[in-house]
């Protein structure tokens, strides 16, 4: 099993997604997908993990820094995985090859974001 731990959580979908969107968010969306990108690949590369992962369940666990309610589809994790696949740890994040676990916590004095893979078959 690989865990990885992030000192940070993705921003909500909400924050790009639905009516009035524009060109700033979709922006602001690209830089911060590609954050997310890059901050995954850099603890893969610290960490030496060079397997790949055909088939995984992947969990993903938010701690957030207050208990404030939170629907998790707008934390879909789609940033993590496209990450975990730039990276090379998963080969591909599509429904055959992938369960996804979202989880929400709650941790005031260390908000973070755990993922943890596991090899499937």
């Amino acid at each position: 099993m690989i865990k990885l731990v992030i000192p940070d959580i993705p921003p909500s979908n909400n924050k790009y997604m639905g009516r009035g969107s524009t060109r700033t968010q979709a922006f602001e969306y690209q830089n911060i997908k590609k954050h997310w990108a890059d901050t995954i690949g850099w603890l893969v590369k610290k960490e030496k993990i060079d397997n790949a992962y055909k088939k995984a369940v992947v969990k993903i666990t938010y701690y957030f820094p207050t208990k404030h309610r939170r629907d998790p589809d707008n934390y879909s994790g789609k940033f993590i995985l496209d990450g975990l696949v730039r990276s090379g740890i998963l080969v591909d994040d599509s429904f055959s090859n992938i369960e996804l676990i979202l989880k929400g916590d709650y941790d005031r004095s260390n908000p973070r974001t755990e993922i943890e893979i596991e090899r499937v078959g």
